[in-house]
């Protein structure tokens, strides 16, 4: 097996050099892709079902540092998600 790839190696070096030495041309053309055409078909349905996600504020009391420390109400954000149930109204899990 290394004879056979030793061999393939020295076969290319020697077409290396003859073609760098002028002595070996291959000429080629240019080729062009085979031409195809699709017809029918049709692409898959597909049905998901996503969870939804309200964004917004509500009014927390905070403590907030001053110069001494005093509570503020300030705006903060929430997250509420709701997850997909299924037609029988169970709540969708991924495992």
């Amino acid at each position: 097996m290394r004879f056979l790839l030793a061999l393939v190696g020295l076969a290319a070096l020697i077409v290396v050099a003859l073609v760098s030495l002028g002595m070996l041309q291959i000429g080629t053309k240019a080729g062009s892709l085979p031409t195809i055409s699709v017809n029918g078909g049709k692409a898959p349905e597909v049905t998901a079902n996503m969870a939804t996600v309200e964004l917004g504020t509500t009014e927390k009391q905070v403590e907030v540092p001053t110069v001494g420390t005093t509570t503020k109400t300030i705006e903060v954000p929430t997250l509420k998600v709701t997850k997909p149930t299924d037609a029988d109204g169970n709540t969708v899990t991924t495992r």
